[in-house]
């Protein structure tokens, strides 16, 4: 078959399916237009998920006659005056998004530009332009996209059911609104309000923060770091959750490159290595990260969509947010976000016996009044018994002697009693707390291992007896060419036969440990870094491993003074709010939630 030239009609349907996959990605275009043109308020509105009606509507500085007719014409863009693709400042360049929709739907144009008499609109359907012609609009641009790949049917047969796009449209213009907070915007879905965000006033940091408030939440608000950072002409900034409020998904991500929403692998790399050694696996921190870079050192156009980014240094990206992320996390010492509190008491409240009301207030459970009446004396005698609880006995629930502590705050609180031998009880001025011992040391020890290398070294401890650990050959072959790294974290060990390794010294942070455990649970944690990685890009993994095995175990006895040494530590300790796999080390119940429980509020 000889080669020929595709006719125009098929091109531009070919480059529309690289721009237009879905309506969301039509949102997009548009919106972003709207905001390269000065708009203020932008107004959204969806038929159908947008597959019948897609129309946005902005009170930017629009457009005339000729350039709408120009607008509908591929590669025709008011944004790039000098040509020079290395110095972009603006949403949209490439001049392929007003065609490309028009190649696969009704598409009609309605702009007044400012200081104009009249407004004007074009229509352009499947591909083919009329002429502008006189239309009624007071300002602006209003453009309506109507049956959405009707000239492409095999793209349509692959949309997702309407609500499932209504989704993908929602959230492509919370992120565009998240970057650009001084602009209002609305949607509406089949006649439903989606989305309603007022502008919002102040300086740029605190105008974001109240439109990230707005969209991700006021507990992300509440229980979120202030991020502030430069480097070699990189400024980051934004906002980033506590470790303890985190997410299944990476959902609630929100990535921006020069004001541009951006998916980009290396940012949420960078994001999730800030987080490795605060949060498990398979959860993910909640980040809103602002990060501007020099025109000329970014390359957005990587793709028709614009989502991805190629930086000239991205080393310098990369470091730049793990290190803005991690100081601010630093900083946050043992604070851990509100939502543990909370959870808690919805916890209580959902387990709680119901109470019936007895003329207004809380009474006896429901069913009392049916138990059989007792004489004056036995109820007197029972009433004067020494309580007790289901469960708890002398054996679980130690109460200790109250410190003084001369005026000073605590913000931890001091010391009151430990229960079943695994959690702290303390007294705060205005709450209590209460501390998991276990999660909280390990921590500490995670910290002051962390510390103790970054010094010049682990201090290690010889073991009197060196003990042998029995292992497969795969994981004594991982243990034995990791011996260097492994020296440096305070673990001594070598090859003993086959199948075997003998550890001779170990950290003496860890105390009394369980070598074996700690041995098994290394080899397997190399098993997953795999040969590519050292230890020292690990580092906090292999850490929190050690650490969890030196830390004081749930069921271990602890004296008045032992406790409140561990809760003054933990308020000097970074990143104390968490353990080494993100659960809360410490759940805080304010007294006036605690009296709402029981009805005194």
């Amino acid at each position: 078959m000889s080669i020929r030239r595709l006719p125009d009609a098929i091109v531009n349907r070919i480059a529309a399916g690289e721009v237009i996959e879905r309506p969301a990605a039509a949102v997009k275009e548009l919106v972003e237009n709207a905001i390269d043109a000065g708009a203020q308020r932008i107004e959204i509105a969806l038929k159908g998920g947008g597959r019948n009606l897609i129309a946005v509507t902005d009170d930017g500085i629009g457009m005339s006659p000729e350039e709408l007719a120009l607008a509908v014409e591929r590669h025709a863009t008011s944004k790039l005056p000098d040509d020079d693709l290395m110095h972009i400042r603006s949403l949209g360049f490439r001049g392929e998004a007003l065609p490309s929709i028009g190649a696969v739907s009704r598409l009609r144009i309605a702009s007044r530009a400012r200081g104009a008499d009249a407004a004007w609109e074009i229509a352009v359907e499947g591909g083919d332009k009329a002429a502008p012609a006189p239309a009624s609009l007071s300002q602006g641009t209003r453009v309506e996209v109507r049956d959405l790949f009707y000239a492409t049917p095999a793209r349509l047969k692959f949309l997702k059911a309407e609500r499932t796009e209504s989704m993908h449209a929602l959230d492509t213009v919370e992120r565009l609104a998240m970057a650009h907070p001084r602009i209002a915007f609305s949607l509406s879905d089949d006649g439903r309000s989606s989305l309603m965000l007022a502008a919002s006033l102040g300086d740029l940091f605190e105008a974001r923060r109240g439109r990230l408030s707005a969209v991700m939440g006021r507990d992300f608000a509440d229980n979120s770091l202030s991020i502030d950072a430069e480097r070699e002409g990189l400024r980051l900034t934004g906002h980033a959750g506590l470790p303890t409020l985190n997410r299944a998904t990476a959902r609630m991500q929100f990535l921006f490159v020069n004001g541009r929403p951006v998916r980009d692998r290396l940012l949420t790399g960078a994001v999730r290595a800030a987080y490795q050694d605060v949060l498990a696996r398979d959860r993910h921190p909640m980040v809103a990260l602002f990060l501007e870079v020099p025109p000329e050192e970014v390359d957005v156009n990587v793709h028709p969509a614009k989502a991805e980014v190629r930086f000239r240094d991205s080393a310098l990206a990369r470091g730049l947010i793990v290190g803005a992320l991690k100081h601010a996390l630093a900083g946050a010492g043992h604070r851990a976000s509100t939502t543990v509190g909370a959870a808690t008491l919805d916890s209580i409240r959902a387990g709680g016996a119901p109470m019936m009301s007895h003329g207004g207030g809380y009474g006896l459970p429901r069913g009392y009044g049916s138990l059989p009446p007792r004489g004056l004396a036995e109820a007197a005698a029972e009433f004067q018994a020494p309580a007790t609880l289901p469960g708890v006995g002398p054996a679980t629930v130690r109460v200790v002697e109250a410190e003084q502590t001369d005026g000073v705050l605590l913000p931890l609180g001091v010391a009151r009693a430990q229960l079943h031998e695994t959690y702290i009880v303390a007294q705060t001025a205005d709450g209590i707390v209460i501390v998991d011992q276990h999660a909280a040391h390990e921590r500490l020890t995670h910290e002051r291992l962390k510390n103790s290398l970054g010094a010049g070294g682990v201090e290690r401890q010889g073991l009197l007896i060196p003990e042998v650990v029995e292992l497969d050959e795969p994981a004594v072959e991982r243990l034995v060419s990791r011996a260097e790294e492994l020296a440096k974290l305070g673990l001594v060990l070598e090859k003993f036969g086959p199948g075997a390794v003998v550890v001779r010294e170990v950290p003496s942070l860890l105390g009394e440990t369980n070598v074996q455990g700690l041995v098994r649970d290394l080899a397997d944690e190399l098993a997953e870094l795999g040969e590519a990685l050292t230890l020292a890009d690990r580092l906090d993994d292999v850490c929190g491993t050690m650490a969890c095995h030196g830390s004081v175990r749930a069921g271990r006895r602890l004296s008045g003074a032992e406790m409140d040494a561990l809760l003054r530590q933990m308020e000097a300790t970074p990143l104390s709010g968490q353990c080494s796999h993100g659960r809360p080390t410490y759940v805080e119940l304010k007294l006036s939630d605690i009296e709402r429980l029981f009805g005194r509020r």
